[in-house]
């Protein structure tokens, strides 16, 4: 192949961080999905119900706010929280300070559910991230990193 031609500055694509990161995180969502559909759950109901669980601890909750929280889009945030709430793990009730927001609760369903889907999720993440569990703290880190 002519050098001009060449679209990457590499040679195999596993030697660019954005692809590895990429395919670990495609791995990972699909256990995850496997593992969480047993209970008829996403890892993205999961994901904004646990969410929704670590704010509710400190303040009233909106929709606005989880997706905020969760890096999600707020259109996909209220579709997947209409799901949970006809499964009533979740209820959105009106702010009566805003007219427009609606808040949220977790209801007791939605915590029994939750502590189920964590013990999946807790065994989950054990079996796929076991090859790096001795270097855990460094990888969080650098996780934690490239969050900010």
């Amino acid at each position: 192949m002519e050098e001009q031609s060449q679209v990457f500055s590499y040679i195999e694509p596993e030697e660019n961080s954005g692809y590895l990161l990429w395919q670990v995180t495609m791995q990972w969502q699909l256990s995850m999905n496997r593992a969480l559909g047993k209970m008829d759950l996403t890892l993205t109901q999961f994901s904004l119900m646990a969410g929704l669980y670590w704010l509710s601890k400190k303040q009233t909750v909106t929709q606005q706010q989880l997706a905020d929280y969760a890096n999600t889009d707020k259109m996909m945030t209220s579709k997947v929280l209409m799901v949970l709430e006809k499964k009533e793990i979740v209820e959105r009730i009106k702010d009566p300070g805003d007219s427009r927001a609606k808040q949220l609760i977790i209801t007791d369903k939605g915590t029994q559910t939750l502590r189920e889907a964590y013990h999946i999720v807790q065994q989950v993440d054990e079996l796929f991230f076991k090859t790096v569990i001795k270097d855990k703290v460094i990888f969080d880190d650098l996780l934690k990193r490239l969050i900010k």
